[in-house]
């Protein structure tokens, strides 16, 4: 589904990405995993084309989008839960999911709008409201339905429980379990190590740029100098 072979992200001269290579699998979660400030953001940015590499290949649904558009990746069928949202404050909670809205590539039902509030009732409940009027915690939730509702091929949820209350946490937990029962593709950057571990299928450990190491959930969970050195937990 996805494969990132040596990728070198800057912005301007600061050197972030130094050489970053993974692959996610179709049905698979995917966690990558480490403290602040190690590249796991820029990560992302470069999937999405946010900030493209200087050199490598990502490869995803079938073609290198590396020095692709954004708008081009999203075509493809690539959904980001953003860090910070990014919601658009002056559309109605109603108007950000049906513009988002897409049907689904596959033979399954898919996620609906519909089913998006039965998964988040809250934001059934403020279905008329601007978004920019919404709690931080709802905001986090619209950003988690706008990549739903457009059913794609690939999610990417970068930090998605930021600012989140400890009940919300575990309705978006519920949630993706849901996805993952389903067999949804999904990369998750995560600082909550034990909500990632109880999602992903593979872990990649991130430090200064590079990734330190490939590991799984069961292994991570058994080796306390190994959180230590990378996660600091």
């Amino acid at each position: 589904m996805l494969s990132i072979d040596d990728i070198h992200t800057y912005y301007g001269q600061s050197y972030v990405l130094q050489g970053v290579s993974l692959t996610v699998g179709r049905g698979e979660i995917v966690a990558v995993l480490g403290r602040n400030g190690v590249g796991k953001t820029t990560l992302m940015r470069s999937i999405v084309g946010f900030t493209p590499p200087r050199r490598g290949r990502i490869d995803f649904a079938g073609g290198d989008v590396a020095s692709s558009s954004p708008q081009a990746i999203a075509r493809r069928g690539l959904a980001l839960v953003p860090q910070g949202r990014r919601i658009f404050r002056s559309l109605t909670v109603e108007e950000t999911l049906r513009i988002a809205a897409r049907a689904p590539s596959g033979s399954g039902a898919g996620w609906s709008i519909e089913r998006a509030y039965d998964a988040f009732p809250r934001l059934r409940e403020r279905r008329q409201q601007r978004a920019g009027n919404l709690s931080g915690g709802e905001q986090q939730m619209l950003a988690t339905a706008r990549a739903l509702v457009a059913n794609p091929l690939l999610m990417l949820l970068d930090e998605p429980t930021e600012g989140l209350s400890p009940l919300l946490v575990r309705e978006l937990q519920a949630v993706l379990r849901q996805l993952k029962d389903e067999g949804a593709t999904l990369l998750m950057v995560e600082q909550r190590v034990g909500f990632a571990l109880a999602l992903a299928d593979r872990v990649y450990l991130m430090n200064k740029g590079r990734i330190a190491q490939e590991t799984t959930p069961e292994a991570l969970r058994a080796d306390e100098g190994l959180r230590h050195r990378y996660l600091g937990v």
